[in-house]
């Protein structure tokens, strides 16, 4: 099984007032220092232990790409240092060593002894490879005609033919089908399971969450947070929509979750309650009952046009079902200070026994990224057990009819 430690890592490039000031620094005898050092990582330190998942997440530019090129070797870090044990795997930029006059066989044995492998485990690795690329008689044809869905289909089941101790992917399945994605998934899930080592950057919430047991947030080039993937996306999804006069906050609750609310605070959500069909406030709801969740919201700045938005989520934090009032055009507009709206969305509640979190979110649009005034997570916990219905399995009750015809 492999690890990974890195310890007090930072990544600087040298940047140049002119191209004459590099000429003159590598030429002169004197040592003159005409550069100055641009951060792009600094001072990151964190493990990942044997068979855990651990997610990197973080907007664009805050330095995932370059850690993983340190960790994979193909940059050298400027300060602190990385230890891995274990056969390790990269996906970073699947395909992009393939030769495109050579066939998909021919490229896979040249990519499986990158890897390691040798000309005769990839011959007996090679129909395992064709079967789950599914890329039929395009296999002995020149990589040129590939679609780049086909290139990274070939690349990952090369790359995951032999069950690596450390597996190391960057946003690599994004360009795949969705099928494909579902039986990439599948296979790092049944690596990690069988106590590969994983490393995934990724935007995807639902990947992270589903997969990962930590999730480290990278903003600046700093590691600013760590910790469970439910808390540290909802961190991160409050941080996208900051702005100057915007807030974020986190607070522990009684059950031990981390509830995150940011926002301009120009609205806030007073109260919300789920309310069965006698009016009672209800945490533990029957699978398939009606209810009315009330959602009392308080005015505290004039607004032009007020949306609000509730989402479900299961226990992993994953999105169960969403919708806004700007979707159901019922967007309320010019509401004033000291105002206070109170909204019943009845709906019945045909999900599976678990517990479920309600998130909600005040804005103008249909998003949170224009006007955020407020978004909750976890504004309401609540649990539904089956009672009197049928077992059956997963978050959404279907109850079918069924007919059978014996001929």
């Amino acid at each position: 099984m492999g690890s990974i430690k890195i310890n007090r890592l930072g990544k600087a490039y040298k940047q140049y007032p002119t191209r004459w000031s590099r000429l003159l620094e590598w030429f002169s005898p004197f040592k003159i220092i005409k550069h100055q050092l641009k951060w792009v990582l600094q001072d990151l330190t964190f493990s990942v232990s044997p068979g855990e998942a651990v997610g990197i997440i973080g907007i664009n530019g805050a330095g995932k790409s370059t850690l993983l090129k340190m960790i994979t070797g193909t940059t050298q870090p400027t300060t602190g240092n990385i230890a891995i044990t274990g056969r390790v795997v990269a996906l970073l930029e699947l395909g992009m060593g393939f030769h495109p006059d050579f066939t998909g066989r021919q490229n896979a044995y040249m990519a499986g002894q990158l890897l390691g492998m040798s000309a005769i485990e990839i011959t007996g690795l090679m129909s395992g490879i064709e079967a789950f690329a599914e890329i039929g008689d395009y296999i002995d044809q020149p990589v040129r005609i590939y679609s780049s869905g086909m290139q990274m289909r070939l690349a990952f089941s090369v790359a995951t033919a032999h069950r690596p101790d450390v597996l190391i992917i960057d946003e690599a399945l994004s360009v795949g089908d969705a099928y494909f994605q579902h039986k990439s998934f599948d296979r790092i899930r049944k690596f990690s399971k069988e106590g590969t080592t994983l490393l995934i950057v990724s935007h995807d919430k639902e990947a992270i969450q589903s997969i990962c047991d930590r999730a480290l947030l990278l903003s600046a080039g700093r590691l600013v947070m760590q910790g469970n993937p439910e808390q540290v996306m909802d961190y991160y999804n409050a941080l996208i929509a900051e702005k100057e006069n915007q807030s974020v906050q986190q607070t522990l609750q009684a059950d031990g979750k981390v509830q995150t609310v940011s926002g301009t605070g120009e609205a806030t959500v007073q109260d919300i309650a789920l309310i069965s069909t006698e009016g009672a406030r209800i945490e533990v709801i029957d699978v398939g009952s009606e209810v009315t969740l009330q959602v009392t919201v308080a005015i505290n700045r004039p607004i032009p046009r007020l949306v609000l938005g509730y989402m479900i989520k299961d226990r992993l934090g994953q999105p169960i079902y969403g919708t806004n009032t700007h979707i159901k055009k019922q967007a309320v507009e010019n509401v004033l200070p000291g105002e206070s709206l109170i909204y019943d969305f009845k709906f019945a509640l045909n999900l599976g026994p678990g517990t479920y979190s309600i998130a909600t979110a005040l804005v103008s649009t249909d998003t949170h990224l224009e006007n955020n005034y407020e978004w909750r997570d976890l504004a309401l916990l609540f649990t539904v057990i089956n009672i009197d219905h049928d077992y059956f399995i997963g978050n959404c009750w279907m109850d079918p009819t069924l007919e059978i015809q014996r001929k």
